[in-house]
């Protein structure tokens, strides 16, 4: 009998296995945090406010944070509040080589500081922490000086509806760079509130509402067009919003007011094909009152996935955001979201989401194409696995391995020759070994500070960046991803190697994906963000365009190695949480990463790139971190070309994007497949399996194949095994 899975119970709460040693040193200092007793989250929204100089932005969406530090007109040290609308978006050249001409970027300017929530106290003294840092929220403080027993809170939560001030004996000082043009007094819906109306000189009209514990007027007066003063030693906390629709968002907005969101639990589960997940947010503030109606923002994938009473809770306010479309206030403590149709039926084959649930994973194969296959495989198995997994770089070492263990399955699997892939497991056991045994170039040590595994390399060579910054927590679900997954293998075709390297495998998910709370040695979802549906690769790194993510098919990766590695250790809960990732990735995806045609969430001027390149939270740039390479801004969009994809990469988007781009057939093609060069190509023509199998297998299957159209993260067997588990051989 079916029952529901809870997909956030713990994997471990043990320490990390005794091989991977612990150090309290790391480079990054914990700037002005307050000491709490979980584990701190480094990937997380709220970053940049403990990061560097400490004035970078915050994005909390639709809304963004900065703590002013005494500059521009106001010359404030307050906390800046800022929002953008589309027509201040920024964008980048024209890209006259790809049909329609898209801009390769767009970005929203920062410093616009429209409104700050300040005190007269605060000056060039002021000290900025933050505490209680959890997935979801964080507090920050400023005091006028340290030690200081005054101060204002901000209580950070993702899709608050006001930014909330929360000041402790204090002189409200309500300033602006935008300069006010008026500011009033208003009669406000509730006792013990006192409400403003603000329109600045950008024509922008902004609601402020104070509300004192002592029932106190704030009596805030306009001394300058900067500078909106209030009474001293004032307690309370005052709220700010845009308002973009006149009386009736001042309606919406008046009956929310005096609530704020603190935080939120959130819970999951799946019952057979569905998955539902559910954010219940803490609130404070005049919670007695009758209802205490507590506003949140929405992201349009949020809204797709509203079930219940939630659709309902629905208003007709909506903010843009910067990368995400318009955001949609909702009214409702608890958000119930889900998602139908789990790719619960998908294995380690190629998968088609075309087909009927039970048959979309094709183990079997024409007997011609498993002989051309063992060909190519009886080759490649013999490749020096050591050689191409002992590097310097756990990013290229896990991809390495990956490659094998998929090889490996399709000649044992699609193509029984089981003697052959006992060959290459045995070799590919003894490269894992080299990582497991915590003997690799440079080993991992557990970074008591922070809370995480993290390569050595940093340590070492003192370079930030060395492994793509994976010390600092860079791309962890990126790195670790490949390990699980050639462990998921190895684990599926050998399950008495699973008890020897179960615990180690499951460090790696603890780290970049711990499902509880429980866990005292590592963060909840450090990857993976749950609000937005998709995770953020930046760590520890300060960013004027905070959190960014550039692969998003790794992203989905991840989430399907997780789902395939609790399948083989029997962990209900972490496979149920895969597929429950991977179907709100596909949703994520389609809106914020894979444009197709009629895209509503990113201005029609950058459409036509099809994909983000890199998106960031305050921009989105179609490029790479490591070339501007048309088929490296789409390719990494691609790999690796595992059964994930039939589920990420829809047929409608693949279409679009090959007839666009790649199609040697479409003379206006910018990137013809045919003229790609390097590992690329073979990239490309594997993603063309996805709709027209039958070329992607004659591409692979050619006679005079150049191998080095294969990247060092796959195989020319696993491609061929893919084109023809998808349709394409004869």
């Amino acid at each position: 009998m079916l029952d529901q899975t809870d997909v956030f119970h713990p994997v471990a709460t043990s320490p990390p296995p005794r091989q991977i040693p612990s150090r309290a040193d790391h480079p990054a200092p914990r700037l002005n945090i307050a000491q709490q007793s979980t584990p701190l989250s480094t990937n997380k929204f709220y970053a940049n406010f403990f990061l560097g100089a400490q004035n970078q932005g915050v994005w909390t969406h639709p809304y963004s944070l900065t703590w002013s530090k005494g500059t521009q007109n106001a010359k404030s040290w307050g906390m800046a509040v800022s929002h953008i609308d589309a027509n201040q978006r920024v964008f980048g050249p024209k890209n006259s080589n790809i049909p329609g001409s898209p801009s390769q970027y767009y970005i929203n300017p920062v410093a616009i500081h429209s409104i700050i929530l300040s005190a007269v106290e605060l000056g060039s003294s002021t000290v900025l922490t933050t505490d209680s840092l959890l997935a979801f929220s964080a507090n920050a403080n400023l005091f006028p000086q340290a030690g200081s027993l005054s101060k204002i809170t901000f209580p950070l939560v993702q899709g608050m509806g006001f930014v909330t001030g929360i000041y402790s004996n204090l002189q409200p000082a309500i300033q602006s760079n935008v300069f006010f043009r008026s500011a009033s007094s208003a009669a406000a819906s509730a006792s013990g509130i006192f409400k403003y109306q603000i329109t600045l000189e950008d024509g922008k009209s902004w609601l402020l509402y104070a509300i004192p514990y002592n029932g106190q007027d704030p009596q805030l007066t306009l001394v300058s067009n900067t500078l909106l003063r209030g009474i001293s030693n004032w307690s309370g906390f005052i709220q700010v919003a845009k308002n973009p629709a006149g009386s009736s968002g001042e309606y919406t907005y008046d009956n929310a007011a005096g609530v704020y969101p603190e935080g939120v639990s959130l819970t999951a589960s799946t019952f057979s094909q569905t998955g539902t997940y559910r954010f219940q947010w803490h609130k404070a503030g005049l919670t007695s009152n009758n209802p205490p109606q507590l506003m949140m923002f929405a992201l349009p994938h949020h809204v797709e996935s509203f079930t219940g009473p939630t659709p309902f809770a629905k208003t007709d306010l909506r903010l843009q955001t910067t990368t995400k479309g318009v955001a949609t206030a909702v009214i409702a403590d608890l958000w119930t979201l889900v998602e139908g149709n789990l790719p619960v039926d998908m294995g380690f084959a190629p998968w088609n989401s075309s087909l009927p649930q039970g048959s979309r994973s094709a183990r079997t194969l024409s007997p011609g194409a498993v002989n051309i296959i063992n060909t190519v495989a009886a080759a490649e198995i013999k490749q020096d696995m050591n050689d191409q997994t002992n590097l310097d770089s756990m990013y290229f070492s896990g991809k390495a391995l990956s490659k094998f263990a998929a090889l490996i399955y399709a000649v044992h699997e699609m193509c029984g020759e089981p003697d052959l892939a006992r060959l290459g497991l045995g070799q590919l056991k003894i490269a894992f070994a080299r990582f497991a045994t915590n003997q690799q170039v440079h080993p991992l040590v557990y970074d008591s500070a922070w809370k995480g595994v993290v390569s050595s390399g940093a340590y070492t060579t003192g370079d930030a960046l060395q492994d793509f910054g994976n010390t600092y927590y860079n791309d962890h679900h990126f790195h670790y991803g490949y390990f699980i997954h050639a462990a998921a293998v190895i684990a599926y075709l050998d399950p008495q190697w699973l008890q020897l390297n179960k615990e180690w495998v499951n460090m790696l998910v603890r780290d970049a994906a711990n499902p509880s709370s429980s866990d005292p040695y590592f963060p909840f979802s450090r990857m993976f963000d749950w609000y937005h549906g998709h995770s953020w690769a930046k760590g520890l790194f300060e960013s004027a365009d905070s959190k960014d993510e550039e692969s998003s098919s790794e992203d989905a990766f991840f989430a399907y190695a997780i789902k395939m590695w609790g399948r083989v250790t029997g962990d209900r809960s972490m496979e149920a949480r895969g597929n429950l990732m991977l179907s709100i990735l596909a949703r994520t995806l389609r809106n914020y990463f894979l444009i197709q045609e009629g895209n509503p969430n990113h201005p029609s001027e950058f459409v036509a790139n099809k994909v983000t390149g890199v998106l960031f939270e305050n921009k989105v740039d179609a490029t790479t971190y490591f070339g501007t390479n048309l088929e490296y801004v789409h390719g990494i969009h691609m790999l690796p070309l595992l059964p994930y994809a039939g589920l990420t990469r829809s047929r409608a988007f693949v279409s679009q994007e090959w007839s666009a781009f790649f199609d040697p057939a479409n003379r206006a093609a910018p990137d013809p497949a045919s003229s790609v060069r390097g590992g690329w190509k073979g990239i490309i023509y594997a993603n063309l399996a996805l709709v027209d199998p039958k070329k992607s297998w004659d591409f692979f299957a050619q006679r005079d194949f150049d191998m080095s159209w294969i990247d060092g993260g796959a195989s020319r067997t696993w491609y061929l095994a893919w084109a023809a588990g998808l349709g394409g051989a004869p």
